[in-house]
């Protein structure tokens, strides 16, 4: 008797025993599911829109690159080292450029014809510069020039590059020639 007991009631004949289980989802489950995915389509689909704006400040990130990298070439081989901005045409360009014997060298191409705009870059185009000849020079301590046969400090420069409709100041401080980037 007391085997009898431990016997479940399933194996005792009960109509539950020839059922099998079923497994599947619920109505709500399956609510609940479309609602969460609804809600991480929400996030990500505004996201996928600002996709121009990043592409500039990619543009942004590689023109302040390329300032610095021509200013540290200028202190380490104790040379100077202009950048070159064109932006009369479209899409904009620059390059970096040696100066050898107070004249810019365009040959060197240290950064040679930089291209930016057009889709890859969000349609980035630098709208005005306040550098005399649309140009910074950089002289072996690293600090900005007038111009490349000159050894006189130049003034705060500015490089404004906008697309997407986003706006961004580059700054070239005075002496330091320190660079800055700021979003208008």
């Amino acid at each position: 008797m007391f085997a009898m007991s431990l016997l479940s009631p399933n194996l005792a004949g009960s109509p539950k025993a020839a059922r099998p289980a079923r497994r599947g989802y619920t109505l709500v489950e399956m609510l609940i599911t479309v609602v969460i995915l609804a809600i991480a389509a929400s996030l990500v689909i505004p996201s996928m829109g600002q996709t121009g704006v990043l592409r500039v400040q990619g543009a942004i990130r590689m023109v302040v690159s390329d300032l610095t990298e021509a200013q540290s070439d200028a202190v380490a081989y104790q040379q100077k080292r202009a950048v070159i901005f064109n932006y009369d045409g479209n899409p904009s360009r620059y390059v970096v450029a040696e100066v050898v014997n107070g004249t810019i060298d365009l040959t060197s191409g240290i950064v040679a014809d930089r291209v930016f705009g057009g889709d890859q870059f969000g349609n980035a185009a630098v709208t005005s510069t306040t550098l005399p000849s649309n140009r910074v020079v950089f002289d072996g301590l690293g600090g900005p020039v007038s111009a490349p046969n000159s050894d006189t400090a130049a003034s705060t420069g500015v490089v404004n590059i906008s697309g997407s409709g986003q706006n961004f100041r580059i700054t070239i401080d005075a002496y330091t020639g320190r660079v800055t980037v700021q979003a208008l």
